[in-house]
């Protein structure tokens, strides 16, 4: 499993319930510009429009070795593909309980291309602030061990 891209400002933002495997519909010259690495996931997020999900705002740049007629928008929405019964267990509990569908990170299983997307709960600020906290105690942790070389 290669990962592609990954949402660096999901964890900070948002409490991270539960993660789901879907495949995304994409053309053709948008997958050699992903095989490149050429995909921006920061402010993407994901909806859900009767059965289908889509991914919205995330970049994909155009394939530079592609003929001028394939200049279509780099932030179109992209169709995820996961089962009837996982697209209506999310709905439920965006509808009901609040939670926001972020997509994480895109990687390639075997040949196809994968987005890992998780139902999330929204952080406050002072939780932003313990997890800014914690992490730079644990930096420090880990310098310290790394200096006393154990």
């Amino acid at each position: 499993m290669k990962i592609i891209a990954t949402n660096k400002s999901a964890s900070f933002e948002y409490f991270i319930e539960e993660k789901y495997e879907a495949g995304i519909v994409l053309e053709g010259n948008e997958i050699k510009s992903i095989r490149q690495g050429n995909v921006n996931m920061n402010d993407s997020f994901c909806f859900i429009r009767g059965n289908t999900v889509s991914v919205k705002n995330m970049h994909v740049a155009l394939y530079e070795k592609s003929d001028s007629f394939s200049t279509k928008d780099t932030r179109r929405d992209r169709k995820l593909l996961l089962h009837k019964s996982e697209i209506a267990k999310i709905a439920g509990k965006i509808n009901r309980q609040g939670y926001t569908l972020v997509p994480l990170k895109m990687y390639f299983k075997d040949s196809l291309v994968k987005m890992e997307i998780a139902l999330c709960r929204g952080k406050h600020t002072f939780d932003k602030k313990e997890t800014i906290a914690q992490r730079d105690i644990k930096r420090s942790l880990d310098r310290e061990i790394k200096n006393a070389g154990f």
